[in-house]
């Protein structure tokens, strides 16, 4: 372990990996970020937007814990969804902790239904986190703990608020004393283990999706072609946004070239945020109707390749 790892002196050392389970939108991308304390996921009210596993790093005292943020568990139909829903169960096995994250104001819904009865099979301390506590009477939060501990054990229920950050700092005082003893991982200022090249790419997919998210399917992905140091210290990055359709791509550039111009101006600016440099960004739309069947794609986001229609 170099010094650039090292946590505070005369401390013993923790660190682990905790897997971040739930369903489409139960609030995920938004906890990770809560706790890193900075944007390492992708946040959008499109379901399904985390595809590739995401890990965010939190330094807690002398732990370090790397928050796995994984694509949200779904009943899958198509290649790319099925993809997704592996990977989650992957890292959940591969976890040292599992945190189940539930929207408390939906509840038990089918989503949930279906993650119980796998969730008991993984074998790993297991932590209940209601999100979203604000929106909800108290009341029926303790009726929905009720029905949830009686289904599945936990060994510890946490109710927070991801947006406001309420309940956020025991959660993660508890994750640091829950990871095993051992040295650090990563190094002590790094955030998140995903090449800048595909944060860059995800903020970008973030911002088509906010401005598009009822006009665009969710089947369209944004890849960094291009990432150039130029001499002044500014970077300069091409990125390709893909389609399926013609009509689509028309949607994604706007009229005279409007949305894909705001789009392009508000990645730009948190891109140059996360890397704290200036940022030249040029984005371009293709028509590629069957991305979502090749396999480098898959390879490009971290996830496996499904055999099979």
């Amino acid at each position: 372990m170099n010094e650039d790892t090292q946590a505070p002196a005369g401390e013993a050392t923790r660190c682990g990996f905790v897997a971040l389970l739930g369903a489409p939108n139960a609030g995920k991308s938004t906890l990770t970020n809560a706790m890193v304390g900075t944007k390492v996921s992708i946040v959008s009210h499109k379901v399904q937007t985390t595809r590739a596993v995401v890990r965010g790093i939190l330094i807690e005292g002398a732990a370090q814990v790397i928050l796995v943020d994984t694509p949200g568990i779904f009943s899958p139909r198509r290649r790319l969804e099925r993809a997704m829903v592996s990977t989650a169960w992957t890292s959940a096995a591969d976890a040292d902790l599992v945190a189940l994250l539930i929207d408390a104001k939906r509840g038990i819904d089918p989503d949930i239904e279906a993650l119980l009865a796998p969730l008991a099979e993984v074998r790993r301390t297991r932590a209940l986190i209601l999100n979203k506590i604000d929106q909800i009477r108290r009341d029926t939060l303790l009726a929905l703990t009720t029905q949830l501990t009686e289904r599945l054990a936990f060994d510890r229920v946490f109710m927070i608020s991801a947006l406001t950050g309420d309940g956020v700092d025991d959660l993660k005082s508890w994750l640091a004393a829950q990871v095993p003893a051992g040295p650090w991982l990563y190094p002590e200022d790094q955030i998140t283990d995903a090449p800048m090249r595909m944060l860059a790419a995800e903020v970008t997919r973030e911002k088509l999706y906010l401005r598009l998210h009822d006009e665009l399917p969710y089947r369209s992905t944004v890849e960094t072609e291009s990432w150039k140091e130029l001499r002044d210290g500014s970077i300069r990055i091409e990125q390709t946004i893909y389609v399926e359709r013609e009509t689509q791509r028309k949607i994604v550039l706007g009229k005279g070239g409007a949305t894909i111009k705001a789009i392009s101006t508000e990645a730009r600016a948190e891109i140059a945020e996360i890397t704290e440099q200036k940022v030249h960004l040029f984005l371009f739309v293709k028509v590629r109707e069957n991305w979502a069947d090749d396999p480098e794609r898959y390879r490009e986001m971290g996830l496996d390749f499904p055999r099979g229609g």
